[in-house]
């Protein structure tokens, strides 16, 4: 896997629902190598913190791989990278296979994959409808959340190279198709619910989904 773009975003002022509200979510591509500490990126403007940043929402990547599905879903739009709000637009980023606690080395830095993005609204502000919410939670196109083991910087052309696998195999797109998606076998709820590296707020959002199953 490799870094295409680094992106870094302004405070902007939006219009939502009658009120002006800050978002982070316009991000665009620098050529500066950017530094992650361990709760955001150095430079970066994170507005609502109960949601973003943090020791375990550092940093948000987001496949390139995907963008071409995307594009072809909104040809309208000015497409650059990091229109998903992503730090670092990777290639070759595959959620299907991605482990969460899995421990990466990224260019200077140490990263750990912590879990999946739950899209809201300011999403759609960025991409002009809010119609991207459903289309994107079809998907297993979620991009990955990180932990920051050992800050570092990072530039285009860097890898993102496994270097520690978790024992208990949960991948990204597990947790995220539980929080929105309605079928699956019981013995998945379980081993996401029992994975100790599965942050404890998708836990809890996954129980309250199926505990009529369990």
């Amino acid at each position: 896997m490799n870094i295409s773009a680094t992106n870094i975003g302004e405070t902007q002022v939006i219009a939502w629902r009658g009120k002006e509200v800050k978002t982070g979510i316009f991000k665009y591509p620098t050529a500066q190598p950017i530094y992650l500490g361990t709760e955001d990126v150095k430079g970066d403007h994170v507005v609502d913190r109960r949601f973003h940043g943090g020791v375990n929402k550092a940093c948000y990547l987001y496949s390139l791989d995907h963008y071409p599905y995307w594009k072809e879903r909104f040809p309208e739009l000015e497409w650059d990278h990091g229109m998903f709000g992503e730090n670092l637009t990777v290639a070759g980023l595959d959620e299907t296979t991605i482990q969460i606690g899995a421990v990466y080395k990224l260019g200077g830095a140490l990263v750990q994959v912590t879990q999946p993005r739950e899209p809201c609204y300011k999403l759609g502000v960025r991409f002009g409808t809010q119609t991207i919410l459903k289309q994107f939670i079809a998907t297993t196109f979620s991009g990955v959340y990180i932990r920051v083991l050992e800050p570092g910087t990072v530039s285009v052309g860097d890898t993102l190279t496994l270097q520690e696998a978790p024992e208990e195999s949960v991948s990204i797109s597990d947790v995220f198709s539980l929080h929105y998606h309605k079928t699956f076998h019981k013995s998945t709820i379980i081993k996401v619910l029992n994975n100790p590296w599965v942050a404890q707020h998708n836990k809890d959002v996954i129980l309250k989904r199926f505990k009529d199953t369990l």
